[in-house]
């Protein structure tokens, strides 16, 4: 094919340089496996700037997720429960999934309830921003839950 996208025929490798000189662009392989090769004629650095272009303008439209975690204790206070919330509804709304954990120490081990109620409260405080991924879940001394952004 020629700059214009008219398409030439089978050429002599030869004749498809000199078309591509005289109109000062490239000749470029575009299939090398068929038989003919298929060539094109084009400018390839133009070519591939506006393939890196593309590259760039996908990435930048593109978020990636990333998972934070906050960490609770059993026995917190109101003001210290607070700040947590708080920036579990700033990753929230950047988009980014939290895991929330709670560790029990010593004698709160016999009440896991209160620590699922714990985390059931924070995903029922955080509920305009995201919602509960999986369930508050016991795994030994620690209790963990994760909260996805809420979609929309």
């Amino acid at each position: 094919m020629d700059d214009e996208g008219n398409q030439l025929g089978v050429v002599d490798t030869r004749y498809g340089i000199e078309k591509a000189v005289e109109k000062g662009l490239d000749l470029v392989e575009v299939a090398a496996n068929v038989d003919p090769p298929v060539c094109r004629i084009m400018d390839y650095s133009k070519y591939k700037y506006e393939q890196e272009k593309k590259q760039k303008l996908a990435k930048k439209k593109q978020h990636v997720t990333h998972m934070k975690e906050i960490r609770f204790k059993l026995r917190i206070e109101e003001h210290d429960y607070q700040v947590k919330l708080k920036h579990i509804k700033e990753f929230l709304s950047h988009k980014d999934k939290v895991r929330v954990s709670l560790r029990l120490r010593g004698r709160e081990n016999a009440h896991k309830e209160m620590g699922i109620e714990l985390l059931n409260r924070v995903a029922s405080d955080v509920a305009a921003v995201g919602e509960m991924d999986s369930e508050p879940k016991a795994l030994g001394r620690t209790i963990i839950m994760t909260l996805n952004p809420k979609s929309g």
